[in-house]
């Protein structure tokens, strides 16, 4: 399920994520902090297809460091802190 989930383009997407307002275009109907970005937003940053940005994205929030939230018919992704937080802990014990 794993697979790897540590890559440079998926750190980029964390990072991207800690302020999505100072790397997306915010759109009139968009909460780029409240609701998250979509994946459409991510793969036009990536500069890849939206099915490699929604892998990213799917792992992510696999693993729990994103959330999701539908709205219509997109998905959102936002950063979940508190399991970011907990991870990070995880492996600062030596897991």
């Amino acid at each position: 399920m794993l697979r790897n989930p540590v890559g440079s383009q998926r750190l980029d997407i964390l990072e991207w994520l800690k302020d999505p307002a100072a790397h997306f275009p915010a759109q009139a109907h968009e909460d780029l902090v409240e609701d998250g970005v979509t994946a459409d937003a991510v793969a036009a940053k990536l500069g890849v297809p939206r099915a490699v940005a929604d892998t990213h994205l799917d792992l992510l929030a696999a693993v729990g460091l994103l959330r999701t939230r539908r709205i219509r018919r997109c998905t959102y992704y936002r950063r979940d802190e508190v399991r970011i937080a907990e991870v990070g802990r995880m492996f600062e014990k030596g897991w």
